[in-house]
């Protein structure tokens, strides 16, 4: 057995990625995006065709000014992407709603009905569909809106316990803690080259929130994501879900070896975590004292927002070579 498969026997697979040639090599149950994938699968040849029907039903059936012409065509592509994945996964898709709204309640309550609207044109029901938002207090609201519309969401950039009791009360459908982001901060703030699997504080950290979810029966799911080493995700086997990069997903495939299983539900039960619940002042409190959330929030939100504007850039000038402008 390879450690791919003997992942699966513990964990759902997820694969990040936009680029459906790794989605069907590696036959994971769902699939995630986010504005930087989109933005590396646009610029591939292999989907030159997904582009330009997206903009072309942006023109065709949104129109409207030059800004919201933009808007649609943004939207369109990641549910194009979306939608071709759903063809090939038999599970469910996460697509991002702008980080520029992370901060916007109503905003990102809008933007996700409307992906939902457009993936239901594509003849896509909801429960396929994950919506993506920023772990801000503003995008948790928004999400605790939207179950209650019966959408569901992947609450993602969440790198504290803070965050992820907040999701759990909202009763959010998924959130996605960055293990390897995570990572990265600690290696930069201590000096240190590495850490072992179990001392890693990534997964520590998502450790302690899949056992505070099991022992007080939250039923959101816990993602583990961003990984930087296959040892991060063997030391996660068991997790409700983790997605992977088709790199990693790789390297485990070929790699032979069996996978214990590193976290369980009786062992959460077991763990000694006591239960807490956060209002606004309190959560914000509790970011305020974690410097590395706080800090790889806004430097997560900032960069998705640079690739969704290199993303209008590259929209702004295909459907200006299609008008002749």
């Amino acid at each position: 057995m390879n450690q791919l498969d003997g992942l699966k026997a513990h964990s759902l697979v997820v694969a990040d990625t936009g680029d459906f040639e790794s989605i069907e090599t590696y036959l994971p149950r769902d699939a995630t995006t986010n504005p930087s994938l989109i933005l590396k699968a646009a610029a591939m040849p292999a989907y030159e065709g997904i582009v330009t029907q997206a903009l072309a039903d942006a023109r065709e059936k949104d129109g409207g000014s030059e800004a919201q012409l933009l808007d649609a065509a943004l939207d369109r592509l990641a549910v194009a992407f979306g939608t071709k994945i759903l063809g090939i996964v038999p599970g469910r898709v996460s697509t991002e709603v702008d980080a520029r709204l992370s901060f916007d309640t109503d905003a990102t309550v809008a933007k996700a009905h409307r992906i939902i609207a457009l993936y239901k044109e594509a003849g896509i029901d909801k429960e396929r569909v994950l919506i993506k938002i920023a772990s801000t207090w503003e995008g948790i609201q928004a999400a605790a809106k939207l179950r209650a519309d019966g959408i569901k969401c992947n609450l993602t950039l969440l790198f504290s316990f803070a965050q992820a009791v907040a999701c759990a009360e909202a009763q959010v459908q998924l959130i996605s803690p960055f293990v390897g982001r995570i990572l990265d901060w600690h290696k930069k703030a201590t000096g240190r080259d590495s850490y072992p699997a179990a001392e890693d504080p990534g997964v520590m950290s998502v450790t302690a929130i899949y056992d505070y979810y099991k022992k007080f029966d939250y039923k959101t799911e816990v993602m583990g994501a961003s990984f930087r080493n296959t040892g991060e995700i063997l030391q996660l086997a068991g997790c409700d879900l983790l997605t992977i990069s088709p790199a990693l997903l790789g390297e485990m495939q070929a790699t032979e070896g069996s996978v214990p299983a590193q976290l369980t539900e009786a062992c959460a039960k077991a763990s000694e975590v006591e239960k807490i619940s956060l209002d606004e002042k309190s959560f914000r409190w509790m970011m305020n004292g974690d410097a590395m959330a706080t800090e790889k929030l806004a430097e997560g939100i900032r960069a998705f927002a640079a690739d969704t504007e290199k993303l209008e850039a590259m929209i702004t000038e295909r459907l200006s070579v299609a008008t002749g402008a």
